[in-house]
């Protein structure tokens, strides 16, 4: 989970999920609330969790897999990516792409 670099406070799940769905990668500390920001590592990670949820496709190209399975596949491993992505989210002062708001 984030830790804020101000505070020092671990954010719950619940707080990190609910604040991962915008497109600012601005984010206020529900602690102190102060600005942090989605690190440059943390989206990439998310990049390439958010590619799994592709991986029924791939697979289908190379074993050639049931539609009913592959359709089912896809809001399975959705789901999945969405549970465990606030586990992989970092924060931090100062805005990756310096943007000034």
């Amino acid at each position: 989970m984030p830790i804020c670099e101000n505070c020092h406070n671990e954010w719950t799940w619940k707080e990190t999920f609910k604040r991962s769905f915008t497109l600012d990668s601005k984010m206020r500390c529900p602690y102190c609330d102060k600005d942090q920001y989605i690190t440059q590592k943390s989206k990439l990670k998310t990049f390439f969790f958010n590619m799994i949820v592709l991986l029924p496709l791939v697979l289908n190209l190379i074993f050639n897999i049931p539609g009913v399975i592959l359709l089912s596949l896809f809001p399975i491993l959705f789901i999945i990516v969405m549970l465990i992505h606030p586990f992989h989210m970092e924060i931090g002062n100062t805005d990756p792409f310096g943007y000034k708001s």
